[in-house]
């Protein structure tokens, strides 16, 4: 990956201000800014309504198909709402310091399925430094099918792109929990983001038996387990995946695939720009009132604050929003938000239909 570099002038103080201000807010408060006892008790009705559903379903008792199907979509649900709260504060190191902590916090980013070393490096590292950089960026990476940006070429079927980007959605967990890991970490070795061979084949083989896991306890056990024709089984398991794969896939998509906000192809000009300002015209948030919501999705309508700290964990978030937005209104640089769940999401696929005709 190229070098490439921001503006360091020191004539602009925005981000030293905003930092003091969102730092003294803490001091003045008392409170660290990791996680506190409502995030941990977050986690434990996450992880164990999602254990026990698992086990519900396991047990065999129930033969009511529509029940199941019902219990597998919210295994789903539970999948991403995991995904978004607790894996993705453990990442960016803001959940807790203790290193113990932290692997405990691997058992329920275990039973999703995914590698969090790999998506440290494609979140954190290279989404988090280069948001909306094209070519770099796997965020707006159009894989062909999709064209996020007016730089990407538009091919005659992206006219329907915002017809079938929900099916294509769907399946990204399942590619994710399948093949993306590994072909993601041939990638980053050849990035240099691993130093010697033995370190990928380490990750590799860390991935395999992670894997081998999940995919033993959510679909082999139950194949030997339930009583039903294994395509239904199979079935249900997908149910999980396409349901996971679509929740948490929009809510990413509404920070950075939205009319609002800036992508950049010509690297010369980040060298232009404060990183912190580009954070800022890179990224949306969205109902921020719609405290259910911010409870569910680790916050993730907040995602101005999180580029901007990601080092916070996302339960303050409600908090420092009101100290960003402020800040930035005092320095006349822009806030891109939308009012509710509904308009975020209809801008998108707005956003999707105009690049696929324009």
């Amino acid at each position: 990956m190229k070098n490439i570099r921001f503006s360091t002038s020191e004539d602009n103080d925005f981000s030293e201000i905003l930092t003091k201000r969102v730092y003294d807010y803490f001091d003045k408060n008392g409170i660290n800014t990791y996680a506190n006892k409502p995030m941990v008790l977050k986690t434990l009705l996450f992880f164990g309504f999602y254990t026990a559903i698992y086990l519900f379903i396991l047990n065999g008792n129930s033969t009511n198909l529509v029940l199941l199907f019902v219990l597998w979509g919210t295994l789903g649900l539970l999948q991403s709402f995991i995904g978004m709260s607790i894996m993705h504060d453990t990442v960016h190191e803001a959940y807790t310091k203790s290193k113990i902590c932290r692997f405990f916090l691997q058992l329920p980013i275990l039973a999703i399925g995914v590698e969090p070393k790999i998506w440290k490096i494609e979140h954190n590292i290279i989404h988090h430094t280069y948001t909306n950089v094209e070519g770099i960026d796997q965020d707006i990476h159009p894989r062909y099918l999709f064209r996020f940006t007016k730089n990407q070429q538009k091919k005659w079927f992206h006219a329907y792109q915002h017809l079938y980007a929900t099916l294509i959605y769907s399946l990204l967990i399942i590619e994710w929990v399948t093949i993306k890991d590994f072909l993601m970490t041939v990638k980053y070795h050849r990035m240099h983001f691993f130093k010697t061979k033995r370190q990928t084949a380490l990750i590799i083989g860390m991935i395999v038996v992670k894997k081998t896991v999940f995919f033993y306890l959510f679909l082999i056990l139950p194949l030997q387990t339930l009583h039903f024709k294994p395509h239904i089984i199979v079935m249900m398991f997908l149910t999980m995946m396409v349901i996971a794969g679509i929740s948490m896939t929009i809510i990413f998509q509404l920070a950075h695939v939205v009319p609002k906000i800036t992508t950049e192809n010509k690297l010369e000009n980040l060298s232009k720009i404060y990183w912190q300002v580009y954070q800022l015209a890179t990224t949306c948030d969205f109902a921020h009132n719609n405290k259910p919501l911010t409870y569910l999705i680790g916050g993730l309508n907040y995602q101005i604050e999180h580029h901007l700290f990601p080092h916070i964990c996302h339960i303050h978030y409600p908090e420092i929003a009101k100290i960003v937005r402020e800040t930035t209104k005092e320095y006349h640089l822009p806030y891109h938000y939308e009012e509710t769940l509904f308009q975020a999401i209809k801008s998108h696929y707005s956003h999707l239909k105009e690049l696929g005709r324009n």
